[in-house]
């Protein structure tokens, strides 16, 4: 009697032949995901790309070189022609606008310092870019960002991609389990960015040495005041900078101006000692001002808390983890205190300077390369 034997799984995950397995894969124009994509039509997936447009390119929102501006469309579409496998272009202007784009002008006018790139992640290519990729029944999606997706014993895990340099675990913390379930990382165990450069040359692709897209796509030149403004004319009401006792040090343009823990271009010299931005008073449009160990914070509360760990969030009074509050800086070691599924407050082991509102905390393994998930920093400690 034979005995049944299960086919053996592709290189994505399942027991079928390349072939057999439809990938949609999320094609921004740049070189990371058409790799991704040139790699999976060379393996023998049934690939199919899908590259968005966010916005209106007559707008002059976006900036040249950005993200799902016009060019990156062009270089999407060409790469899939020479590859062999059909492209689709999704006006999701709409939808990214109410989205993505309107939270971010509110969220700086309110105090806050929002990233757009996590809610982008959250509300657009994870939600309706997946369902769109289920529409077309697709196994799964792929994309050129730098995580990886491992099979534990409870199912796939997040975790850090191979190159620190490139991780981008920040930006992907509110992945739910569901969505991880669909999705594919090809370039997370990549060892360095050459590395997939390489294989962009390799594989014959014109964006081979096409540059990093910078900054925030729809932000040229980093310029967030001009961008807001442009959305919410006469947002950049003029106020006072005064210091942690209220008194008037000078004038300000307007509160969108300036983030927690800016020094520089405060137009207040002179002092005997450097002050920093150590709070935004919206309501009074005025911009505080203090020493730099004002910046200094423990305590931080979380909400909106997206959780990827084996036991539910509450089953603990607390977790031992490393966070991270800007996705710049390294993880720090700290104890997360549940207050419910979604919001909890974090005790860092040593003080951080400039936690901001708005700004994700997000939760890591203390030792290992595991996500646990994240929130968003809600209020100043």
């Amino acid at each position: 009697m034979a005995l049944d034997t299960q086919p053996p799984l592709n290189s994505l995950g399942f027991a079928k032949p390349p072939a057999e397995t439809r990938v949609v894969v999320a094609m921004s124009g740049g070189v990371d995901s058409s790799v991704v994509a040139a790699h999976l039509a060379e393996q023998g997936y049934d690939v199919v790309g899908v590259t968005l447009q966010l916005y209106d390119h007559g707008a002059a929102l976006a900036k040249k070189g950005a993200c799902c501006a016009g060019i990156d469309i062009h270089d999407a579409r060409r790469v899939a022609e020479e590859r062999g496998f059909p492209h689709y272009v999704l006006d999701y202007e709409n939808i990214f606008k109410d989205a993505v784009i309107d939270e971010f002008a509110d969220s700086y006018l309110a105090g806050a310092t929002p990233v757009p790139c996590i809610r982008c992640n959250e509300r657009v290519k994870f939600k309706d870019l997946l369902a769109t990729a289920r529409d077309l029944d697709a196994d799964c999606m792929a994309t050129g960002h730098y995580i990886q997706r491992k099979m534990g014993p409870n199912g796939p895990e997040l975790h850090c991609a191979e190159d620190a340099n490139r991780d981008q675990s920040y930006f992907l913390f509110s992945t739910t389990p569901e969505q991880l379930a669909f999705l594919r990382f090809p370039l997370g165990h990549l060892p360095s960015k050459n590395a997939t450069r390489d294989m962009a040359a390799q594989y014959g692709l014109a964006v081979a040495d096409k540059p990093d897209s910078q900054d925030i796509c729809f932000v040229p030149n980093g310029d967030y005041a001009s961008v807001i403004e442009k959305l919410r004319p006469g947002a950049g009401q003029p106020g006072e900078i005064v210091d942690v006792n209220g008194t008037v040090l000078g004038t300000h343009r307007g509160v969108l101006h300036y983030t927690i823990g800016q020094r520089r271009g405060l137009g207040i010299g002179g002092l005997a000692d450097p002050l920093y931005v150590v709070k935004l008073d919206v309501d009074k449009a005025q911009v505080v001002v203090g020493p730099k160990e004002m910046l200094a914070t423990r305590t931080i509360p979380v909400r909106e808390i997206n959780w990827l760990g084996d036991a539910p969030l509450t089953s603990r009074a607390e977790w031992h983890v490393s966070v991270k509050v800007r996705s710049t800086r390294p993880p720090r070691e700290a104890i997360l205190r549940p207050i419910s599924e979604t919001e909890a407050t974090v005790e860092l082991l040593s003080p951080e300077e400039g936690v901001s509102p708005g700004q994700a905390c997000v939760f890591y393994e203390t030792e290992g390369t595991r996500i646990f998930g994240g929130g968003w920093i809600w209020k100043g400690a």
